[in-house]
């Protein structure tokens, strides 16, 4: 494995960790910032194993298709991808702000959770053992 995307992958499993250890304290905001942020870690990771220069985006659904048009599928429902997409700034920034009105809530934290979980198929993708395991 590429020493980058060893980088990149351990800063993806902090986001991770961060995100479970917020969610338990109920700090849903920074839960949601650190899953949609690991999610992004994770496929930049595995574009620059693949030798794909990672385009300077949050948009998991921009870098899905990066990585689909080098023949590379991560397995992401759009639904699931929309939703991470949709929460970047959102979780960001603090209701009264410019964007419109985001609230998390518990059920958003455990859909993250479960969507943050790509983290299993970059790791299969890589061929690597799972750093959080």
């Amino acid at each position: 494995m590429k020493a980058d995307t060893q980088i990149w992958l351990k800063y993806a499993e902090e986001n991770y960790l961060s995100a479970i250890i917020l969610l338990e304290q109920r700090l849903l905001n920074n839960s949601i910032q650190n899953f949609q942020q690991s999610i992004e870690k994770y496929l930049k990771a595995c574009c620059i194993e693949n030798g794909i220069p990672p385009e300077r985006t949050h948009s998991v659904q921009k870098l899905l298709n990066t990585l689909l048009t080098s023949g590379i599928r991560i397995e992401l429902d759009e639904s699931d991808t929309e939703l991470i997409d949709s929460i970047y700034l959102p979780s960001k920034y603090p209701i009264g702000s410019a964007l419109a009105e985001f609230e998390v809530t518990d059920d958003d934290c455990k859909i993250l959770h479960i969507i943050a979980l790509v983290h299993d198929k970059i790791y299969k993708q890589l061929n690597v053992n799972n750093l959080c395991k």
